[in-house]
C-alpha cells in the first residue's frame, strides 16, 4: 500500500475518532445515518419485512393451487374484492400475486436484503476501513431502496391491482395498459419502483467496489481478503455492469406504454381492433431483461456463497480448501454469467446454432460451481465441526446448490429445455439453486454475525428448530415439483382442475401446499428469535466463534469508525485455523508471525524475516513522515 493511501486512511481515522465526541440526534444516528453498520441493519430489517410479505403471497396462491375447490371467504377482510362472491381467488389477482412474489423475493429480499446488508456491514469491518468510501452515497442507496419499497407497497392497494405478467413482465402484457387490470397503474408503479431500486443498487455497487480497492488497511492485500469480500466485490461488479441494461429495458417499456413508440410491439389486436404499433419485437425485451436476469442469479448467489465460505471454515476449524481456486471460480462465474442469458430463450424461436452456443456456455458454468462445492466438502471433510445454526444453514446451502445445480444441467440442454421450460420443473430448479440457496446464505449470515450486529446472541435451540423446519420444508415443497414438471404441469396457471391429465397429481399438489404453509409458519420461530434476542438475548463475547477476520477485533459495540485508535495491521490470510505450532486453533489476521509459536517452525522462518523487515521499514516511514 502506498504512503499516500496510508495518509488518507490516517486522516480518515483521525476524523472518525472525533466523530462520536458529540451527541447525535436519533434521526441522524438511526434514520439518516452514514454509519455503514446502521445502514446494514436498515437493509436487513426492511428485507425481513419484505420476506414476510412475499412469502405470505406464496401461501395465498398455494392455497388456490392445492385446494382449488376450497372457500376462501375468510381471506376477504385481507384481500377485499380479490376474493370473488363464490369465495374464490380472482384469476387476475392470482397472476398479480405470482408477479409480486417473484419481484419481492428476487430484488427486495435476496438482492437488497442479502447483498445490501452484508456488503454494507462486512466490507469496512473485514478490510479494516473506518466506513464506506462515501457515507452519503451509502445512505442514499438505502433511501432509494426504501422509496422503491414504498412505491411497490402502494401498488398492492390500488383498485386495478398490482402489476401482472410474471416477475419478468414480458410485453405485450406489460406494454399495453389496456391488456388486463394488472397492466395499468400497477405496472406503471412497478416500473417506477424498479427505477429507484436500480439507482440504489448502482450507488451501492460503486461504493463497495471503491471501498475494497482503496480503503484496505495496511497489510490487507487482495490475497489476504476473506472470501466474503471477494464475493461482495465481484457481486458489485456484476450489478454495476448489468443493472443499467434493465434500466434501458424499463425505459423503452415506458416509451411503449406512454408515448406511442413500438420498441416491443407489432401487429397487436385487442378486442378485434388493430393497434397502430408496427416494427417492434417482444424478443428485444427478453434479450435486455435476461442480460440482467441471469447475472441477477449470481448477484443473489455469490454473497451467499461468500458467507458460506466464512462460516464453514470457521466452524470446521480448518483452513478453507483451495482459497485461490475459490477466487478463480468466482471470477469464472462472474464472467460466464454475462454470456449465458439466452438459455432462458430456447423457446423464443432463437436460431438453433446460437442456441447450441448458449447451451455450451451454460454447461461450462457448472465447472466453477462444482469447484466451489468440492472445496466446501473438502473443507468439511475430517473437520472438527461445530454445528451452530449458521453452520447448519451453510451446509444446507451446499445441499440445495448441488440438487438444484444438477437439474440446471437438464435445463441447460436446449432439446430438453424446450419440453420443460414453462413447467414446474423450472420453478423447482430456480427455487432450489437460487431462492433456497440464497435464503440459506442470508440466514447463515444473520446467525453468524448477529453478535457483532447487536452485541447479543440468538437462542441456539430456537435456531436448530428453525433450521430443521426450513430445511425439511424447502425440500418437501420443491422436490415434488420436479415430478409434476416432468408430467407437464405448466407454471403460472390458476387452476389444473380442467385438465384430466393432471387429475392424478391432486394429492401431490395438496402436499406441496401444506408443506409451503408449514414452512412459512416455521419462519416465525426465526422472527421471534431475531427480535427477542436483539433486546433480551444473552450478551455476546468479543469473538464468540473464535474467528480470524478483523471485524472481531472491534469493540463489542463499535461506534462510527469501528476501531478505537489505530486500525489493526494485517499479517496473514484469514483462514489460519488449527495451525501446527500455534497455541490456539485460530490465529487472527492481525497477529504477527513473530508472536506465535509457529515462528519456530523451519518453513516459517522466511516469513518471519520478511515481516520484521516490513515492520522496520514501517517504523522508518513513520519517523520520516513526522519530520
Amino acid at each position: 500500500m502506498s504512503t499516500a493511501t496510508e495518509a488518507v486512511i490516517d486522516v480518515h481515522a483521525h476524523a472518525e475518532d472525533h466523530h462520536d465526541d458529540h451527541e447525535q440526534s436519533f434521526i441522524s444516528k438511526y434514520i439518516f445515518t452514514t454509519d455503514h453498520k446502521t445502514i446494514a441493519k436498515q437493509f436487513l430489517i426492511t428485507g425481513i419485512l419484505w420476506a414476510v410479505i412475499g412469502a405470505a403471497m406464496s401461501v395465498v396462491f398455494r392455497l388456490q393451487l392445492g385446494f382449488p375447490d376450497a372457500n376462501l371467504e375468510w381471506l376477504q377482510p385481507l384481500l377485499g374484492k380479490w376474493i370473488t362472491a363464490e369465495g374464490k381467488l380472482d384469476p387476475n389477482f392470482y397472476l398479480a400475486l405470482v408477479t409480486m412474489h417473484g419481484t419481492i423475493m428476487v430484488f427486495f429480499v435476496l438482492t437488497a436484503g442479502l447483498s445490501g446488508t452484508f456488503s454494507n456491514f462486512l466490507i469496512p469491518l473485514q478490510i479494516g476501513a473506518r466506513d464506506m468510501a462515501s457515507g452519503f452515497m451509502n445512505m442514499l442507496s438505502y433511501w432509494f431502496f426504501f422509496i422503491s419499497s414504498v412505491i411497490m407497497f402502494i401498488s398492492l392497494f390500488i383498485e386495478t391491482g398490482p402489476a401482472s405478467g410474471g416477475w419478468v413482465v414480458y410485453p405485450p402484457l406489460s406494454a399495453l395498459p389496456q391488456a388486463m387490470p394488472g397492466s395499468g397503474l400497477g405496472m406503471t408503479l412497478w416500473l417506477v419502483a424498479m427505477v429507484f431500486f436500480i439507482a440504489s443498487s448502482l450507488m451501492g455497487g460503486i461504493n463497495y467496489i471503491t471501498t475494497v480497492i482503496n480503503l484496505r488497511t495496511k497489510g490487507m492485500t487482495f490475497s489476504r481478503l476473506p472470501l466474503t469480500i471477494w464475493a461482495f466485490f465481484l457481486t458489485a461488479v456484476i450489478g454495476l455492469l448489468s443493472f443499467p441494461v434493465l434500466f434501458a429495458a424499463a425505459l423503452l417499456l415506458v416509451f411503449d406504454r406512454s408515448f406511442g413508440t413500438s420498441f416491443y410491439l407489432s401487429e397487436i389486436y385487442i378486442g378485434g381492433e388493430a393497434l397502430p404499433n408496427v416494427g417492434g419485437s417482444p424478443i428485444l425485451y427478453q434479450h435486455l431483461f435476461w442480460f440482467l436476469g441471469h447475472p441477477e442469479v449470481y448477484i443473489v448467489l455469490l454473497p451467499a456463497l461468500g458467507i458460506t465460505s466464512e462460516v464453514i471454515a470457521t466452524n470446521s476449524r480448518k483452513p478453507i480448501f483451495g482459497y485461490k481456486a475459490m477466487i478463480i471460480s468466482m471470477m469464472g462465474i462472474t464472467f460466464l454469467s454475462f454470456v449465458v442469458w439466452a438459455h432462458h430463450m430456447f423457446v423464443s424461436g432463437l436460431n438453433p446454432f446460437l442456441g447450441s452456443i448458449f447451451m455450451f456456455l451454460t454447461l461450462i458454468i457448472a465447472i466453477p460451481s462444482a469447484v466451489k462445492v468440492f472445496n466446501y466438502l473438502t473443507t468439511l471433510w475430517r473437520g472438527n465441526i461445530v454445528f451452530t445454526p449458521a453452520m447448519l444453514f451453510s451446509i444446507a446451502l451446499v445441499s440445495v446448490f448441488i440438487s438444484g445445480g444438477i437439474t440446471g444441467i437438464f435445463l441447460g440442454n436446449s432439446a430438453i429445455d424446450i419440453q420443460l421450460h414453462d413447467t414446474y420443473f423450472v420453478v423447482a430448479h430456480f427455487h432450489l439453486v437460487m431462492g433456497a440457496a440464497a435464503a440459506f446464505g442470508l440466514l447463515a449470515g444473520v446467525y453468524h454475525w448477529f453478535p457483532k450486529m447487536f452485541g447479543r446472541m440468538m437462542d441456539a435451540k430456537l435456531g436448530y428448530i428453525h433450521f430443521w423446519l426450513t430445511f425439511v420444508g424447502i425440500y418437501a415443497v420443491f422436490f415434488p415439483m420436479h415430478y409434476t414438471g416432468i408430467a407437464g404441469f405448466p407454471r403460472r396457471y390458476y387452476s389444473f382442475t380442467n385438465f384430466d391429465a393432471f387429475s392424478g397429481f391432486t394429492d401431490l399438489n395438496m402436499f406441496i401446499s401444506v408443506a409451503a404453509i408449514a414452512t412459512f409458519i416455521g419462519q416465525f420461530v426465526f422472527l421471534f428469535n431475531f427480535f427477542y434476542s436483539m433486546y433480551r438475548g444473552r450478551k455476546a463475547t468479543a469473538n464468540p466463534w473464535k474467528s480470524n477476520t478483523l471485524e472481531w477485533t472491534t469493540p463489542l459495540h463499535p461506534g462510527h469508525g469501528n476501531w478505537v485508535g489505530e486500525i489493526p495491521t494485517v499479517y496473514r490470510w484469514p483462514y489460519d485455523y488449527s495451525k501446527p505450532g500455534a497455541d490456539d486453533d485460530f490465529i487472527p489476521q492481525h497477529i504477527p508471525y513473530s508472536q506465535t509459536l509457529e515462528s519456530n517452525l523451519p518453513h516459517e522462518t522466511e516469513l518471519v524475516k520478511l515481516e520484521k523487515e516490513m515492520e522496520e521499514e514501517e517504523i522508518v516511514v513513520n519517523e520520516s513522515s513526522k519530520h
